[in-house]
């Protein structure tokens, strides 16, 4: 008997935990879920370069992104991105410039159609703000110190070829 009940208790024990494991889980895919509005293809031009961002949907728990920058005709710049669930089940935003290896920065805030991710420890940027405006417009702003000084770049995109 006391062998059967230490069976049963481990398979409780398994039980309990893999739902709270589950829970968790369900909390970070519900999240990037909410980031749904950021999918598409999206374009527009700042300060003479033209750039695109194209984003998949959130399905299966994250997505997956690109950035390309466009001067005078010739790529200048181009970015591999996705928002992921980290192993501690928070929303972030990974970056890969160029190609560079890859910077998290996690989500603080995701509201209806406003998210932002930091990286306090990052050079620049230490912020990443997207949100999509009533025109239906995506925006999206990098932020923190610079050259000893705070500074910030926006693009504001419009919906675009797919």
């Amino acid at each position: 008997m006391r062998r059967f009940c230490g069976w049963m208790t481990w398979v409780i024990s398994c039980g309990v935990l893999s739902t709270f494991a589950a829970a968790q889980a369900s909390d970070g895919l519900a999240e990037i879920e909410r980031l749904a509005w950021m999918s598409g293809s999206w374009s527009g031009t700042t300060d003479g370069v033209a750039s695109e961002e194209h984003w998949t949907t959130p399905a299966g728990g994250g997505l997956v992104g690109m950035h390309k920058d466009v001067r005078d005709g010739k790529m200048v710049g181009f970015e591999f991105l996705r928002v992921e669930i980290d192993a501690a089940d928070k929303v972030c935003y990974v970056s890969r410039p160029g190609g560079a290896p890859p910077t998290s920065f996690c989500a603080v805030e995701i509201g209806e159609r406003r998210v932002v991710f930091e990286n306090r420890q990052h050079d620049f940027p230490q912020r990443i703000l997207y949100w999509l405006d009533d025109a239906g417009r995506l925006h999206a702003r990098i932020e923190g110190p610079l050259n000893s000084a705070e500074a910030a770049q926006e693009w504001i995109w419009s919906a675009g070829p797919k």
